[in-house]
């Protein structure tokens, strides 16, 4: 049974691999001057970037709060005990 468990773990696995999409262009990197540069490769015009949806948008924005939402919390909670040190050693 746990055995069943874990192909079905790696076929989903697998699975989500193959929907990565690994043709969409975010930055085209074949630029005169490097080693790589091809001028015969012909830019793809389906190959951009499309819009996303509000949805996706959000869920970045959140992403983005939620890494970050640490580091900033600790800033403010330093110069918070610094205004707190000070106001001590001044009064």
């Amino acid at each position: 049974m746990a055995k069943a468990d874990k192909n079905e773990k790696k076929e989903k696995k697998k699975k989500k691999r193959a929907e990565i999409d690994m043709e969409t262009t975010v930055a085209d990197m074949n630029v005169e001057g490097f080693k790589w540069y091809n001028p015969q490769k012909k830019k793809n015009p389906n190959n951009t970037v499309g819009k996303i949806k509000f949805r996706e948008y959000l869920a970045m924005v959140i992403g983005a709060f939620r890494a970050f939402w640490p580091i900033l919390l600790m800033i403010l909670l330093g110069f918070g005990m610094m205004i707190g040190f000070a106001y001590l050693w001044l009064k």
